[in-house]
């Protein structure tokens, strides 16, 4: 007859200790405060990012639009994602909050191009442009000027 504590051990060498999920952005206004923030542009996702608490951990969050494609296909490139901001050491700075707004290039990329993307997005973002762009602005006033 076998000890009782033969099968705690044997269940226990089954366990597989993972990397703990980064803290997570679920308020929309945490959204819209990254959006007015710096932002870097890479080809399977842009990074946008803003300062939060000074001492809080790093916190991310996923955007995938409808423009990428149906549910099916959103819900895949956020799996990836979420994948990789687990599996990555990131760069990532204390006290800043994080959106990854992701593209359809995301979703065909290898996994280890998306883990050097966004790592190469996290290091740029420090001396990236601030703010969102003033594109639509300009060009809605030099039209109006032409006419």
């Amino acid at each position: 007859m076998a000890p009782a504590n033969t099968t705690d051990e044997a269940s226990s060498s089954h366990v597989t200790s993972r990397p703990a999920p980064p803290e997570r952005l679920k308020v929309r206004r945490d959204f819209v405060h990254a959006a007015t923030g710096r932002r870097c542009h890479l080809p399977p996702f842009t990074v946008q990012m803003a300062a939060h608490a000074p001492d809080s951990l790093p916190r991310f969050g996923l955007t995938v639009t409808k423009k990428v494609g149906n549910a099916v296909v959103r819900n895949r490139i956020r799996r990836r994602l979420r994948e990789v901001l687990r599996l990555t050491d990131l760069p990532a700075q204390k006290g800043h909050d994080y959106v990854v707004v992701a593209r359809e290039a995301a979703l065909h990329a290898p996994f280890a191009a998306l883990q050097e993307a966004l790592r190469q997005a996290l290091v740029r973002l420090p001396h990236a442009k601030s703010g969102p762009g003033n594109a639509r602005k300009k060009a809605k006033n030099s039209v109006k000027s032409i006419k």
